[in-house]
């Protein structure tokens, strides 16, 4: 099979795993749609708001895990192309990159998703794990003190990319880890607005 062809397949299905919408799922799973309770947002505060803790780890779990699967559909195939990749190499990111796309526009959910972040950190977990432990704690830590999820998020997608070069990724991989974190700042624009206005919704720890 021709090299662009499964890399593309890889990168295809790393969209199609990130587009499984888990706060659909299991908002579904407890009588409610997602996207018309709280803030209409498909991810795990909104669920943590109007379902309960329990249904919101789920959702994190999830979502996280499609990152790392995703990831890992694209190291599998530049494997299979190159015969020789590292965890942390370009088409691993790129494939993460398509996952956190999946979750931001996912397919199956006429391309109305969540921010990634949770995605996000799938990613991270795969590719540069001590990287991921640290801004996931990082993350709990700032959630806990000032009981705004986006607040938190922006905080960490900061941070992610100093670390990542502290962690020697390459070059070609941190343009395809700075633009998951372009993206997950793009899905955070409204947030953002309602943090400069001092409006934007707690979260209940």
């Amino acid at each position: 099979m021709p090299t662009y062809v499964v890399i593309g397949l890889g990168l295809l299905g790393a969209y199609i795993v990130g587009s499984i919408d888990f706060a659909v799922i299991v908002a579904r799973m407890h009588g409610v749609d997602i996207h018309k309770e709280g803030s209409g947002n498909p991810g795990v505060s909104n669920v943590l708001r109007t379902v309960g803790r329990g249904p919101a780890a789920v959702v994190f779990v999830g979502d996280t895990l499609k990152g790392t699967i995703g990831a890992a559909m694209g190291w599998f195939a530049a494997f299979y192309a190159f015969e020789a990749v590292e965890v942390s190499g370009p088409w691993v990111w790129a494939a993460g990159f398509f996952a956190v796309l999946g979750h931001c526009y996912p397919i199956f959910h006429k391309f109305k998703g969540g921010k990634g972040v949770a995605t996000g950190a799938g990613v991270l977990l795969f590719t540069a794990s001590l990287v991921a432990i640290i801004v996931i704690t990082i993350w709990g830590i700032l959630v806990w003190i000032t009981r705004t999820a986006s607040i938190a998020s922006m905080i960490i997608v900061v941070i992610t990319v100093p670390m990542l070069i502290w962690q020697d990724v390459p070059p070609e991989s941190l343009l395809w880890a700075a633009a998951i974190i372009l993206l997950v700042i793009w899905r955070h624009k409204g947030n953002i607005g309602r943090m400069i206005k001092g409006t934007e919704e707690k979260v209940s720890t």
